[in-house]
Order: C-alpha cells, then structure tokens, then sequence
C-alpha cells in the first residue's frame, strides 16, 4: 500500500495524478490530509504509524514552505518521495521545491518535479516492484508501452 498525503485539499487534483497511475498497477492507496503547521499531532501519527498499517512507500504533496515530506520523513522509517505542489501562496513553485529538495543529511526525501505527481506515484510503484514481480511486471508493461507510443509517432511524422 502507498500513502498519500498533502497539506491541503487545494492538493488533491495534483496528487490524484499519483493515485491514479498507482491504481493503474492495482497498488492499493490511502489518501489524506495531514497538515504540518495546521495538524501537527495528526502528522506525528501519520508517520509514526504508516509502517504498522502497512504502508510502504509515501508520497507526500505540499506547497509553500513544504515541510510535509521533510517532517514526515524525519519520523518514518518509509521511503518518502517529495511532491513539490505550486500553489497560491507560493513563490513560483521555488520554495516548494527548495524546501522538499534541500533535506540534511540523514533524512532523505525522493523529489520529483515541480507538479510531478504523476512521476512520485510511478517511482513509489517501482519501489514496491523491487520486492514484488507482480507490480514489477505491471512496470515493465507500462514502459514498453510508453515506447510504442514514442515510436508510433515517430512512424507518423515520418509519413
């Protein structure tokens, strides 16, 4: 299981780009809203816990100062992948990225693009494929199929 989380439901319609192609692969998600600076208490459980209801991997979406992924990930022992979200109150999405990228040592969060849920909920995918053929093979599809996409069009611009 994947879980995925965000900051706010202002959140949701670029984190629901990283349910989806996780529930492309048939990897069971839980999605919430687990705020830094608004639910504190909430976040410390979260990360404390995930690992116990069976999570393997989380995602976590924020915009602004970011400090989900990072504080999530200081606490859990999952992979954490970082979701930089470009939101209103945001310096160009900068400041989202920085603070999600720019982790101390000892605390590592996976960061994927500016908006790049899509990528997060994939490179979570592979996470759990390293461990489980099913999903691995599901991975596997899905590249060679993001190949033939590339070459189909290469054949029709050629034309």
């Amino acid at each position: 299981m994947v879980g995925i989380i965000m900051g706010s439901d202002s959140d949701l319609p670029i984190m629901q780009e990283a349910v989806n192609i996780l529930e492309s692969f048939d990897i069971q998600v839980e999605v919430d809203i687990v705020s830094a600076h608004r639910t504190p208490e909430k976040l410390f459980d979260y990360a404390n816990n995930a690992h116990k209801r069976g999570v393997k991997v989380i995602v976590a979406g924020a915009g602004g100062a970011a400090h989900l992924p990072g504080m999530v990930a200081s606490l859990s022992p999952l992979p954490v992948i970082g979701v930089p979200v470009k939101s209103r109150n945001s310096i160009d999405g900068w400041d989202s990225v920085l603070s999600i990228l720019q982790m101390p040592g000892g605390v590592p969060v996976a960061t994927v693009a500016l908006d790049g849920a899509k990528n997060a909920g994939i490179l979570a995918a592979q996470i759990i494929g390293a461990s489980d053929k099913c999903v691995l093979d599901k991975i596997i599809a899905y590249k060679e199929g993001l190949k033939l996409k590339v070459e189909k069009a290469s054949e029709r611009v050629k034309k």
